[in-house]
């Protein structure tokens, strides 16, 4: 009889740490790098000569770099050079 209730124990842990797992997944929204949208010195990171890494982009809406945004968002931006990017903008 032990072992039913020792093995109903852990399987009621499972499911509440699985569930909780899951809540916490779906609280994250799901991002995506957006091309030309960041301020000089406030890009995620690098796409191409210029910039090496997060901060290190040079010119406003530098085409090169990239910032992350929730996914479905980056084309809809708008910056005085025009809309963000999925892909590097030259």
């Amino acid at each position: 009889m032990r072992n039913i209730t020792r093995t109903g124990t852990l399987l009621a842990a499972a499911v509440a740490a699985g569930i909780a797992g899951a809540a916490h997944a779906q609280s994250k929204p799901a991002m995506e790098k957006c091309y030309g949208v960041s301020k000089a010195g406030q890009n995620d990171c690098a796409a191409g000569p210029g910039t090496s890494c997060a901060g290190t982009s040079t010119t406003d809406y530098q085409g090169n770099a990239w910032k992350l945004v929730p996914k479905g968002s980056c084309l809809k931006m708008q910056t005085p050079k025009g809309p963000g990017s999925l892909t590097e903008k030259k």
